[in-house]
């Protein structure tokens, strides 16, 4: 089976507390809503502490057109791109030497927040010293999911080519999507939640010598993975594409939704696996908002306590869309987590759909 050896992370510059953001929404949204005061109750609830940007938040409060926010997406979604690929490769946390950029077979590009043809990995690819014919998989449109979505298909990528090193780079700059002319409440609820950062995982098929690469005492492979769609439900989550840009779709009915539905998937997915609940040692979870995590509480009959690392990356970081389950699992990572224990890999998005992964710790 597939190994997970790495994670790479880069933050985007600006770092802006929560409450800054609240006297932002105030300012934007005040006029539009008797009760603001109530509605902005949701930056609290929230319990999101700060969030990185890819801009000043001045620069939020003038309109821009798509084309100018799209320019924006592909140049730092290179920078950073390049930024996480180095930590990745040569993350001395996990490995104890660099892998040779063209010793990568293979590049998951996954992003929902920008357009670019050539793709973004293609640029990448032109900034660092990989080879020419390293293959390309750029996957748009997941959101959320996607994160999970794209660990899902590089496990499959190394179970066809099992002396195959993949890349998994995962790019949302959330931030350029927003619309100061949007005065609706999912706005306001985007606007209290979504945040930019970009992480990327090295992933190994079962021929790699992975030993010689990793110094951890275990590391976690992944053993099989789900894909579920919930059908005719395009309107819970997504984007409404006007003249000026991405404009949110956000379901108030996004946690009923998971306490009802979630369950069922994980629960067949899990007997097709030939296992229970009980046998689940750890939940690395994206953490959409707290509303999700609850549900995720509720649907699944889980303590709190096992999604303290999705909370806590929650706190500090927000929603980052595709990219934060892969902050979670960099925690994950860097615990030291006995040989035979599972975990499952989580993540909800547009469709309305879930993707799940399933991964054992192994010496």
């Amino acid at each position: 089976m597939p190994y997970i050896l790495s994670v790479g992370t880069c933050d985007p510059e600006h770092t802006l507390g929560q409450g800054d953001t609240v006297e932002f929404a105030r300012e934007l949204f005040s006029d539009h809503f008797s009760h603001i005061d109530r509605l902005l109750r949701v930056f609290e609830n929230g319990q999101i502490e700060t969030r990185n940007f890819v801009n000043e938040v001045q620069w939020y409060k003038e309109n821009h057109t798509l084309q100018c926010k799209n320019d924006i997406y592909i140049e730092k979604s290179v920078e950073y791109g390049v930024s996480a690929i180095e930590n990745c490769l040569a993350n001395n946390t996990y490995m104890d030497k660099q892998i040779p950029y063209n010793e990568i077979d293979a590049i998951f590009f996954v992003s929902t927040t920008g357009f670019s043809t050539p793709s973004i990995e293609a640029r990448i690819m032109n900034k660092l010293p990989f080879s020419p014919h390293t293959k390309r998989i750029p996957i748009w449109g997941l959101g959320c999911a996607g994160g999970a979505s794209g660990l899902a298909r590089a496990h499959d990528y190394c179970l066809a080519y099992p002396q195959a090193k993949v890349l998994l780079v995962c790019v949302e700059l959330c931030s350029l999507t927003f619309q100061k002319q949007d005065y609706s409440k999912s706005n306001l609820i985007g606007t209290s939640l979504f945040a930019d950062g970009v992480g990327a995982v090295m992933m190994v098929g079962d021929e790699v010598k992975e030993h010689e690469l990793t110094i951890e005492k275990t590391i976690p492979k992944t053993i099989a993975s789900q894909s579920t769609l919930m059908p005719d439900s395009e309107e819970v989550m997504g984007w409404d594409v006007k003249d000026e840009g991405l404009y949110v779709i956000f379901s108030k009915d996004i946690p009923h939704i998971v306490d009802s539905w979630f369950y069922p998937t994980i629960h067949q997915f899990l007997i097709d696996q030939d296992l229970e609940m009980g046998d689940i040692k750890h939940f690395i979870a994206h953490p959409g908002g707290m509303k999700v995590l609850n549900a995720y509480m509720s649907s699944l009959d889980i303590p709190a306590s096992m999604f303290h690392d999705s909370l806590e990356i929650l706190k500090r970081y927000g929603n980052m869309s595709s990219v934060t389950v892969i902050y979670v699992l960099n925690r994950f990572l860097q615990k030291n987590i006995s040989s035979g224990e599972k975990g499952l890999v989580m993540a909800l998005g547009p469709g309305f759909s879930s993707e799940v992964v399933l991964i054992e710790w192994v010496e």
